[in-house]
């Protein structure tokens, strides 16, 4: 399978680059990966998305976004990408779907949650270790659960907790939390939220199922055990870049370096979203950038196009061509 614009991730970037590139008439084929939406599909309510005054489900928001993709005859494959050699064009990309070819790429595969890597985390993963609220919170019914962080991302996912829990505790290394104002007030004043300052998880613990949660109080290494039937890490994220190892440039943090329009060190790859931002990580912002993605796809393919038809053209201007008015 081939395509002009092959688009790697669904979330608010790859699903804006979508947009666009499909109303350039270049039919974009969007591998939508792991997590169709990307993490904003996951969110139970988008407040600070335009154009929603009333709130916004982020699984919602995400499928509006693809079928208004879809309109404009962008393609959607469900499939994993393994492999990528971007060594030479077309790009090529292995799936667990058979080789798709690519005249340009837009990387969107945005960033997964950091995980604590503390004892019993693998091991009790869906059996109360979550990382997502939206998708398990109904599973937590009038349970005590404990969320890890202080960010946006805590609070938000942990107020959503509260419409099922009986008891929600907020692990919080500082004794400040980092989150929006708004959020904050929110949580100081639900009845439901508890917080545990200056402490960080060290142990979850259980047999089968979460039980409890060992916490280390930073200040003191006062260690307590927490009676509570789930964790929910929100920590943080790690960008979804070793794909692309050896071949793009990555920051310290495994971030991929555009020149600030979106553009790799590779000519024809461009990047955006979340796996180049390690600073804002907001829907609009990927949105934003996923829209500039496009639009340099598309001039990108302009100009190659261009210096096609540029080098085909014959030349008229020839030594033995007679002269001007004679026969």
């Amino acid at each position: 399978m081939h395509s002009k614009v092959v688009i790697i991730g669904s979330g608010p970037a790859g699903l804006t680059a979508a947009i666009y590139a499909a109303r350039a008439n270049l039919e974009p084929l969007v591998i939508r990966g792991l997590q169709p939406g990307g993490l904003i599909a996951t969110t139970s309510e988008v407040e600070n998305y335009p154009g929603f005054p009333d709130s916004v489900g982020g699984y919602e928001l995400s499928e509006m976004m693809e079928r208004q993709a879809e309109r404009f005859n962008a393609r959607f494959l469900n499939t994993i990408v393994t492999q990528v050699d971007l060594s030479q064009r077309p790009f090529t990309l292995i799936t667990d779907d058979g080789t798709i070819t690519a005249d340009t790429l837009i990387i969107s595969t945005g960033a997964s949650p950091r995980k604590l890597g503390v004892p019993g985390e693998e091991q009790l993963a869906n059996r109360g270790v979550s990382y997502c609220a939206t998708c398990d919170g109904a599973f937590f019914r009038n349970k005590a659960v404990a969320v890890v962080g202080g960010g946006n991302s805590a609070l938000d996912e942990g107020l959503f907790l509260t419409r099922f829990v009986s008891d929600l505790y907020v692990i919080h290394r500082r004794d400040s939390l980092r989150a929006d104002p708004i959020l904050q007030e929110r949580a100081f004043a639900n009845p439901k939220v508890k917080f545990i300052w200056n402490s960080v998880a060290e142990e979850i613990v259980g047999n089968g199922s979460v039980a409890a949660i060992r916490v280390r109080n930073v200040e003191t290494d006062e260690v307590t055990e927490l009676p509570v039937q789930g964790v929910f890490p929100y920590i943080g994220h790690v960008p979804n870049t070793s794909l692309f190892e050896g071949q793009l440039e990555l920051d310290e943090g495994g971030y991929i370096v555009t020149d600030g329009r979106t553009r790799t060190n590779i000519p024809g790859v461009f990047a955006a979203g979340d796996v180049t931002d390690h600073i804002y990580r907001q829907a609009i912002t990927a949105a934003g950038e996923g829209c500039q993605a496009a639009m340099e796809a598309t001039w990108y393919l302009d100009a190659e196009e261009h210096a096609a038809k540029k080098a085909a053209k014959p030349s008229h201007e020839h030594a033995d061509s007679p002269a001007l008015g004679t026969w």
